[in-house]
């Protein structure tokens, strides 16, 4: 069943299947989703594309630098007749945010944004309102070379369980985009529904995990905070969301159980925003990954 909504979503991100692949096993995984590319890449069609495909409340916000946090939150409004404060949600109340170019928000903002992505929760004047479930932030940043925008704080970035890149379409797929052959996400009907979604994700969490398989997971974690590794050390959280990705990953390949190829299939995902932020793809990851092949 999921890789239906991944071929769903393949009839309108031409020649993506494996970006595609990943921003499914990444929602299957109860994560956070950022996508890092440059303007016109299809990063917001990803994000349509996803919240259609599972039939997903969806809201959108353009991250500016005069967002205020009460833009996302929402406010108290001044009830005249029973002089009370009633509360407005704002689109943060949605199972799907898509947070359009995150990296040029003031920090003020970016920390409202962290308390949703990190509890589910919202507060404001002094009172916590729950968010919707489920529940899954698709941010897009632009690469920092582009003006107006800043990095991310580490702490936010950790916040995301996958970050992915786009990248340029092959020549064939660009080919039958210009020839009008791929669909917008507009025309994309729900393929399941938010209680479907539900289930696959403790269908997902439920995948086994056999000890060997969990120590592979470990040495990798661990070897990333020895001396003389080339980035940031791992956090424990870091491991929970690699193993939580490969266990969507084996899903999506139609398996019960976890094998070492899921674990490397997700590895740069999961893990190159939290050893160093650079671009996506970087070597960081296939470090690892040689180091714990050394080691065996």
């Amino acid at each position: 069943m999921p890789q239906r909504v991944v071929e769903h979503i393949g009839r309108v991100l031409l020649g993506k299947d494996r970006q595609i692949r990943l921003a499914v096993a990444s929602l299957l995984a109860r994560g956070h989703l950022l996508i890092e590319d440059l303007p016109g890449m299809g990063k917001t069609t990803m994000a349509e594309s996803l919240a259609r495909s599972f039939g997903l409340g969806f809201k959108r916000v353009h991250f500016t630098s005069d967002l205020l946090p009460a833009d996302l939150t929402g406010i108290g409004v001044l009830q005249p007749a029973s002089v009370s404060f009633l509360f407005q949600p704002g689109p943060l109340f949605s199972q799907v945010l898509l947070a359009d170019e995150i990296n040029r928000a003031s920090p003020r903002t970016q920390s409202a944004l962290l308390e949703a992505m990190a509890s589910g929760r919202v507060s404001v004047d002094g009172i916590s309102h729950n968010l919707p479930r489920p529940f899954c932030v698709i941010a897009t940043q632009n690469g920092l070379d582009q003006s107006g925008t800043a990095p991310l704080p580490e702490s936010q970035l950790d916040r995301f369980l996958m970050r992915i890149s786009l990248g340029f379409p092959t020549r064939d797929a660009e080919l039958a985009l210009l020839a009008g052959e791929g669909l917008g996400s507009e025309a994309l009907e729900p393929l399941l529904s938010p209680a479907d979604l539900e289930a696959l994700q403790r269908r997902s969490a439920a995948q086994r995990a056999e000890p060997a398989l969990i120590a592979y997971v470990l040495d990798l974690v661990q070897l990333s905070r020895q001396a003389g590794f080339n980035g940031a050390p791992l956090s424990p959280r870091a491991a929970q969301a690699l193993l939580a990705a490969a266990r969507a990953w084996s899903l999506l390949e139609g398996r019960a159980y976890v094998i070492p190829a899921d674990v490397q299939a997700v590895l740069a995902a999961v893990c190159d925003h939290r050893l160093d932020g650079g671009e996506p793809g970087e070597s960081s990851s296939r470090q690892l990954l040689a180091g714990v092949d050394g080691l065996r």
